[in-house]
């Protein structure tokens, strides 16, 4: 493309307004029009971001601001709707996670990704975390052999944000399942290069009461154990209502000769322990030690703009994966199959919990 990539942004005085400063330096892009349904917040960003073209109507920001791609920061039930209208116009999507609420605007926005010449990207910015990257990299070059197993936690109370942004009331804590499991279960799939086959989802039970209260219908831990496409085992545990310190990025990755495990409380560093680089002893090594020798370009020398993105780096690496992937017309790393290898697995998780923990198949949307 000879012209900048005109962005535009809808939430931008929630969520998406931490995106505006790296499409504010990107030398690719141009920070075009803004949108939120908060006009004195929307006008405060323009003001802000010296962006003149502001929206409080989604569909006519995509009609009439001439916008080539849009970052979606809006509340989770409105990912879905919202960047099917955008790629039916031929613009491109960088949305914020879960990619859908349902299975079945999950088919319909794959069915609009597949439909349009526009790039469709999840954000899930936890798979871009310093230390994520790292085991990725060393999985990639079979170091671990043949995983098995892998685990993934988000431990984040949110009864008083629930109060603030109100949607979560619902659509995080008012269903029960794994309703919140992508920056769990991202990074571990990226790390087993495997599909999740199907799942079974249990709770703790109901311990929590919201300020008017009502009990949360979300049980307050949630585990959904998932059958990986190669017969082995992934955990994740979802808590977003338990009184405790937040935990939201411990993760661990078992194979033949290798294990990995994230950081645990204040006096816990990532440690790892690979046969063919520490010996066949297995003894816990700081996984730090690998960085010189293992660690990819993008956290060897991150820009300044990394290190002050928000999600450890995550907000900036997945933008400029994302504005690549419109310049060369190459797949996204989180394309619209592995958006929905990443969110399916949590919605059939509630039909399981509402089915006394059965186990239940979760659809490839490569077929569909």
């Amino acid at each position: 493309m000879s012209d900048k990539i005109k962005i535009g942004v809808v939430g931008c005085a929630g969520r998406g307004g931490s995106f505006l400063n790296t499409f504010n330096i990107h030398p690719q892009t141009t920070l075009h029009a803004l949108c939120d349904i908060n006009e004195e917040g929307l006008h405060e960003r323009g003001v802000q971001m010296g962006v003149e073209h502001l929206y409080t109507d989604f569909e006519q920001m995509l009609d009439e601001s001439g916008v080539d791609a849009v970052i979606i920061g809006t509340p989770m039930p409105l990912h879905a709707p919202q960047s099917i209208a955008a790629l039916e116009r031929g613009i491109h999507v960088l949305c914020e996670v879960p990619a859908t609420v349902t299975v079945e605007e999950s088919k319909a926005l794959v069915q609009a990704a597949n439909s349009s010449n526009a790039t469709y990207m999840m954000a899930e910015n936890y798979t871009y975390m310093r230390p994520n990257v790292l085991v990725r990299a060393l999985a990639e070059k079979g170091l671990f052999g043949q995983v098995y197993f892998g685990e993934g936690e988000y431990l984040h109370e949110l009864k008083e944000l629930n109060e603030v942004t109100v949607w979560r009331r619902k659509w995080q804590t008012g269903i029960n399942g794994c309703t919140y499991g992508t920056h769990s279960l991202g990074p571990v799939l990226q790390w087993m290069d495997e599909r999740v086959v199907s799942v079974m989802s249990v709770g703790s039970g109901h311990h929590y009461r919201d300020p008017r209260g009502d009990l949360y219908e979300n049980e307050d831990s949630v585990l959904m154990l998932c059958r990986m496409s190669g017969g082995g085992l992934v955990k994740i545990r979802v808590d977003m209502l338990s009184d405790r310190p937040h935990n939201m990025t411990y993760y661990a990755l078992q194979g033949t000769d290798g294990v990995y495990e994230a950081a645990r409380g204040l006096q816990d560093e990532p440690k790892i322990w690979l046969r063919e680089l520490h010996g066949d002893k297995p003894t816990w090594h700081p996984l730090s030690e690998l960085e010189d020798d293992f660690m990819p370009d993008i956290w060897k020398n991150p820009p300044e703009e990394a290190l002050q993105a928000g999600h450890g780096g995550g907000d900036y690496f997945e933008i400029m994966d994302f504005v690549e992937a419109i310049v060369t017309g190459t797949p996204p790393p989180v394309d619209i199959h592995s958006a929905m290898d990443m969110t399916l697995p949590g919605l059939v998780s509630q039909q399981s919990i509402a089915e006394q923990s059965v186990w239940l198949d979760v659809p490839d949307s490569r077929g569909w």
